[in-house]
């Protein structure tokens, strides 16, 4: 199963697969079967991965898991940020 929100994440964030690769410091055709869902990332990996993307690694491994659950914790995120800098 393609990981849509992989490549969602990835393009809100302007990075190429080949950027990411290299700043996770994976092969690009291995990041591109992980994106495609050909691949399971180790949990090393999608923490490598996570850490570039600035998400949370567990995604990798949750069956369900959807670009609006992702837009919901984006948005508190944000939303808290901008209360922290207000005050």
């Amino acid at each position: 199963m393609k990981r849509t929100w992989l490549k969602k994440i990835r393009m809100d964030r302007g990075m190429t697969q080949q950027e990411l690769s290299r700043k996770a410091k994976i092969n690009r055709s291995f990041y591109t079967q992980i994106e495609n869902g050909k691949r399971n990332p180790s949990p090393y990996t999608a923490q490598r991965i996570a850490d570039v993307l600035k998400t949370d690694w567990t995604y990798f491994y949750t069956f369900d898991c959807g670009v609006s659950q992702l837009n919901k914790e984006e948005k508190s995120d944000e939303t808290g940020r901008k209360n922290h800098r207000s005050a």
